[in-house]
């Protein structure tokens, strides 16, 4: 969890080095079908009027690519590339110092801030079950059933552990103009209001108990089944797995009112009243 406060930098006695927040910025995805650069020029020369767009681009690719020489080809065009998709394109663009982004409906690698304990499977009496002595009345199919038992047991362990590692966050006060509260790892919930100007992001679903403005952003690193609710909703802009919609394109019956916004593939960002009643 990250949260940080432009307004009070200004009046702090020794101001940190560097602050980490979260932008929602846009990025150009950039599809290749073709290692072929001079094709690639070629399209290029064809959409583009000029060489002086400065269009950050992500570079997504099945096929492998001299990464090199289409940074520079990109870049003599006007194009900034700054990452690439994960795959086949990753040592290159790690040599090269490039982001490495994840796919879609992928998440990145979660960073725990605790990991929490799961009682032990009580194998002993797992094996006891399997183990006990046969008679005339047991049968192979018994058997089996043991067997069985014990794998289910330990797969239930072993999803409740990964459930366990996900760790929500619970934020109470007011979050202010300038500020932004940026979790990963679980859900983001906010008792109080999201003022305008104030961000709210995680990797997980958002739920906003109070007014919710400013930007709000669930599933940041492209998890399509997040979710954002909210009790009261009226935002600048609201974003599900990099899918965004600002203020104006909002539809005027959702505003001020109980919103769900999910992404629906196809559909992009799908907006429901919830209805009390």
């Amino acid at each position: 969890m990250t949260i940080s406060d432009t307004d009070n930098q200004a009046l702090s006695p020794a101001a940190p080095a560097m602050t980490f927040y979260g932008k929602m910025l846009t990025f150009s995805r950039l599809q290749l079908s073709t290692n072929d650069l001079s094709a690639i020029e070629t399209q290029l020369a064809g959409m583009l009027s000029n060489k002086t767009s400065n269009i950050p681009v992500i570079i997504d690719s099945d096929i492998e690519q001299d990464l090199a020489g289409l940074v520079t080809l990109l870049w003599s065009w006007g194009l900034q590339p700054i990452g690439v998709i994960t795959g086949l394109l990753d040592s290159q663009a790690r040599a090269q110092q490039l982001a490495i982004f994840p796919a879609e409906g992928k998440r990145i690698e979660r960073m725990l801030p605790s990991k929490k304990s799961v009682p032990p499977v009580n194998q002993a009496a797992v094996d006891n079950r399997a183990e006990k002595p046969s008679d005339n009345s047991i049968s192979a199919a018994a058997n089996n059933e043991a067997a069985e038992a014990t794998t289910a047991t330990k797969q239930s362990a072993e999803a409740l552990l990964s459930a366990e590692h996900i760790t929500s966050l619970i934020y109470d006060q007011m979050l202010r103009s300038g500020q932004t509260l940026n979790h990963v790892g679980g859900d983001l919930i906010l008792t109080n209001s999201v003022n305008s100007g104030a961000e709210a992001i995680t990797d997980n679903s958002l739920h906003v108990y109070g007014r919710a403005q400013g930007r709000l952003v669930a599933g940041a690193t492209g998890d399509r089944d997040a979710r954002i609710f909210c009790q009261v909703f009226n935002p600048s802009l609201v974003s599900v797995a990099g899918t965004y919609c600002l203020r104006d394109n909002l539809p005027e019956n959702v505003i001020d009112k109980p919103v769900q916004v999910r992404f629906i593939e196809g559909q992009g960002l799908v907006f429901t009243i919830m209805d009390n009643a």
